[in-house]
């Protein structure tokens, strides 16, 4: 699942711009419906460098100093989507900046002096970097771009003289990198064979992918009846992922439906680099990466998730209906906190809606006098809502993730606590 939902994110790179090799694909302001990945950030600047050292070697990824001009969160993975490190002041860096040197697999020489040595176990993979917004005014949105393009990405072999790092803006088109439960994952299964060796850990799946016809140096070419096994077994597949994704909302807090959405196992082994010698979870990671993407070598230092698919009741949450989340006063963070919202069925944002969650850097927000902020869900806006209207699908139920830019101890110590989202008296 993680090795198919960067496929079909690198397969959406080149679709936008170019080959995806080796570029970074950035949306020069905040994320709409055009981005179709999972549960993806709309209140910071994405940029994602896309990279292969397969044939030309290390690769270097130039990131600049926080400070007054911006700051970077964000993580650099392998194909597999396990983080090599975090960047930015949470990163290996330390908010110092510096160029960080991505090695590939068979690497054996020595790290030339002032590097940042990432050792990768496949030859591609890449990065979910953001940008944070001092705010969500018009000015501060446009020096985040600006910050963010002080990121350099180019061949170790070409320091001397290093080319124009290749910029992709995939705004306004749409980038669509939602997993497809149908013959069209086996076939990206098959690319990601084609294209990287096996991990030794993984070395179990070669003859199981063989029986489907899955060989490296094969091409895969299933006959109307396998194609329709596959078919049939992917959609029971998609079953079985979500009545698991319905079980990985273990209540952050006693009487709380928020959650954070990955099981204990998944990030103790993402931490490990899946190298713990009694414990694979593949399941855990399977179900996370079919409603996510993005791994963070330290979880919770940076950003903190809580996520629900429930109202305060228990029950689904249906876009028919309205809800409002009061998010208490003196939120624990740093930075700044957000809720977004996506669509049930694809974990993606809803297409077409004006926006897609809410923000407390978002302007003109509504903030009661005792430093509380009511937020709504909903397909049409509360009479006085404003900005802190959040649209729904009336057609779908949805998801909330409850972002933490910064979080503070006191989410961990639980003297916060996020209240579960309710509906409104005219919904019940």
């Amino acid at each position: 699942m993680p090795a198919v939902n960067y496929q079909m994110m690198y397969e959406a790179s080149a679709r936008t711009g170019g080959p995806g090799d080796n570029q970074i694909v950035f949306w020069p302001g905040l994320l709409d419906g055009h981005n179709q990945t999972l549960t993806p950030n709309p209140d910071v600047i994405y940029l994602m460098p896309f990279f292969t050292t397969k044939q030309v070697g290390p690769i270097v990824l130039e990131v600049p100093p926080a400070g007054d001009e911006g700051s970077l969160n964000g993580s650099i993975m392998n194909y597999w989507q396990v983080a090599l490190e975090d960047i930015g002041p949470a990163g290996v860096d330390e908010g110092t900046g510096g160029r960080c040197l991505i090695l590939p697999p068979d690497f054996d020489g020595e790290v030339p002096a002032g590097y940042l040595p990432l050792r990768s176990d496949t030859y591609q993979g890449y990065g979910l970097i953001r940008s944070v917004l001092r705010s969500g005014s018009a000015a501060d949105i446009d020096q985040a771009i600006a910050y963010a393009h002080q990121i350099k990405l180019y061949p170790l072999a070409e320091v001397d003289d290093p080319p124009e790092t290749d910029w992709v803006d995939a705004s306004g088109s749409l980038f669509d990198a939602a997993i497809p439960y149908d013959l069209r994952f086996f076939q990206a299964l098959d690319r990601t064979v084609q294209a990287e060796p096996f991990l030794h850990r993984d070395r179990v799946m070669i003859n199981q992918l063989r029986s489907i016809g899955i060989q490296r140096g094969t091409p895969f070419a299933p006959g109307p009846e396998l194609a329709e096994i596959l078919t049939a077994a992917a959609a029971d597949a998609q079953a079985w992922i979500d009545a698991e994704y319905e079980k990985v909302f273990h209540p952050f807090t006693p009487t709380a439906r928020w959650a954070l959405p990955a099981l204990p196992e998944l990030i103790t082994a993402t931490e490990a680099n899946f190298e713990q010698p009694d414990a694979y979870p593949v399941d855990a990671r399977g179900v996370a990466y079919s409603f996510a993407f993005f791994s963070s070598k330290h979880l919770g230092k940076g950003q903190f998730y809580l996520m629900t698919i429930a109202d305060e009741d228990g029950k689904a949450l249906d876009g028919a209906n309205t809800y409002r989340l009061t998010v208490p006063a003196d939120a624990p963070v740093t930075q700044y906190w957000s809720v977004t919202v996506y669509d049930r069925a694809t974990h993606t944002l809803i297409r077409d809606a004006p926006r897609a969650g809410c923000s407390s850097q978002a302007e003109n927000l509504t903030v009661n006098d005792d430093g509380s902020t009511d937020i709504y869900f909903g397909p049409t806006a509360p009479a006085g809502s404003g900005p802190n209207w959040v649209p729904t699908d009336p057609g779908g139920r949805f998801e909330a993730l409850f972002r933490f830019y910064g979080p503070t101890s006191s989410l961990y110590d639980h003297t916060w606590r996020l209240p579960d989202i309710g509906q409104t008296p005219a919904a019940r």
